[in-house]
């Protein structure tokens, strides 16, 4: 099984679709990852040889931001945003959208799932008359 950026990529699948289980690759940028190192993008991860598998993660290493790196600056800037007080960074405390979607509706993702409904105010006639 190859590794690369401390991640197992799959092996039965073609290269192509096995980088992007690295945090931080998606498919676009692992077609430009494979066409500077010239590597084939139908082969099998299970095919690669030795001297490939270290000319990628050569290359990844040495030219990307990935997993942990990257998710350090993530949480850096959003820890930057909240001490300076920006709205961003306020969203972000209170746990709602941060990039101007609506919350009248549809952010249930964001916030949980939470269903915040009136009743119509009707009390409802428990006796009969």
């Amino acid at each position: 099984m190859a590794r690369i950026a401390g991640i197992n990529i799959p092996n039965e699948k073609r290269i192509e679709a096995s980088l992007p289980y690295i945090y931080g690759v998606g498919l676009p940028m692992a077609r430009k990852i494979l066409a500077v190192t010239g590597i084939d993008p139908n082969i099998r991860t299970k095919d690669l040889t030795d001297v490939q598998i270290n000319k990628l993660r050569d290359y990844v290493e040495k030219n990307f931001k990935v997993e942990g790196q990257l998710r350090q600056q993530i949480l850096g800037n959003i820890k930057r945003l909240k001490e300076i007080g920006s709205y961003r960074g306020t969203r972000h405390i209170k746990g709602l959208p941060v990039r101007g979607q609506r919350t009248k509706t549809n952010s249930r993702t964001r916030r949980g799932n939470v269903r915040k409904t009136a009743g119509s105010g009707r009390k409802k006639s428990a006796e009969k008359t």
